[in-house]
């Protein structure tokens, strides 16, 4: 009877204990919530520069123990959300400082929470690997047509859309050089498919510009509206685009006045005087707010609550509301669903909703 007992308590312990502990883990910090704070965490140590100083078998166990913390954090999908975009950042912008480490904790992953989880994240690694055979086919097709050849250093990686975040495609006035850098390929990746249609997006886009080749018009004075036009782009995206240059660490552009903010009135001209003693700068945009990514993750709940409610309401056709989980956001879908006559309530038991063919 002691041991039963014993034994009864010990099991208790460590129930309570899981328990206590899951509520700790999924407590932020510094305003962010513990599923950003880990997806962070996890770039911090596969992006160059962020492990150099830990051995390979350092950053398995640091992986290892990642995934088996994922498994008490409650916003899995919020996890998912932000990894999913620092990985792109990686491999787009050749951060990744290791594929085989990429490859690891995905595999890792996929097994702790299910194929459905990791999927688009193991096509984006694939999508890289294609991309550079890709390009090394393109620059064969070059050397076989140096007629073809647009004079400039050009890497096109192509992406599966699927597997990728969402980047805004533009209708950019690009410079006549960029023109026919487009068209090349286009022409290359014709004799390869013709169902395929290629959709540029250029803020993804890099140019490196040796430091004595010379520039146009860089005595001119530009005002906002001027610049709005020439680019033909949004003002958010012309906004984001000029305070990377004129108001951020490096001074590419003189703005007047010189203010941190951007401004319709404000005019602005190339900054003559700019050096730097690196051989190259990174001139990056102000990141987009993370608020953005929390949205998805809403929506997607939101998506994918009112299927499953749908589903199991066609099959069941009645449910009463005391067999729904006390949950705000679950009950307020249910409202929606019958706003939006997916569902009803029952006219002589406002407790019991039905389904409506």
């Amino acid at each position: 009877m002691t041991s039963t007992w014993l034994t009864l308590m010990t099991a208790l312990q460590i129930t309570l204990f899981h328990k206590a502990f899951e509520i700790f883990c999924n407590k932020g910090a510094a305003g962010s919530s513990s599923a950003e704070l880990l997806a962070t965490f996890c770039d911090n140590i596969l992006k160059k520069g962020g492990s150099e100083k830990l051995s390979d078998e350092a950053i398995e166990e640091a992986l290892e123990k990642v995934v088996k913390l994922l498994a008490y954090i409650s916003d899995k999908d919020l996890f998912a959300e932000f990894y999913w975009k620092k990985l792109a950042c990686r491999l787009l912008f050749d951060k990744s400082a290791n594929d085989d480490h990429e490859r690891s904790i995905l595999t890792k992953l996929k097994q702790q929470c299910g194929g459905p989880f990791t999927s688009k994240m193991e096509g984006m690694v694939t999508d890289l690997t294609l991309a550079r055979e890709n390009q090394t086919n393109f620059k064969d097709y070059l050397s076989r047509n140096p007629h073809a050849n647009p004079g400039i250093d050009l890497t096109v990686t192509v992406l599966t859309t699927g597997f990728w975040p969402s980047y805004k495609s533009f209708d950019l006035n690009l410079p006549a050089e960029v023109v026919k850098c487009v068209e090349v390929f286009k022409e290359f990746y014709q004799t390869k498919t013709k169902h395929r249609k290629l959709t540029w997006i250029y803020s993804l886009g890099i140019c490196i510009k040796g430091g004595g080749a010379g520039c146009h018009n860089l005595s001119d004075r530009w005002s906002y509206s001027d610049i709005v036009n020439e680019l033909n782009l949004n003002d958010e995206d012309v906004v984001r685009l000029l305070h990377s240059l004129s108001c951020a660490k490096y001074k590419i552009l003189n703005k007047e006045p010189a203010t941190k903010t951007i401004s319709p009135t404000d005019h602005f001209e190339f900054n003559s005087k700019f050096t730097d003693k690196m051989r190259r700068i990174k001139i990056s945009l102000p990141p987009v707010d993370k608020k953005k990514v929390i949205e998805d993750v809403d929506k997607n709940r939101r998506c994918g609550f009112d299927a499953s409610s749908v589903r199991i309401m066609k099959s069941r056709k009645f449910l009463n509301h005391q067999q729904l989980p006390d949950f705000k956001a679950i009950k307020k879908r249910i409202e929606d669903l019958i706003t939006h006559d997916y569902l009803e309530r029952d006219k002589d038991n406002p407790n019991l909703f039905k389904y409506m063919a």
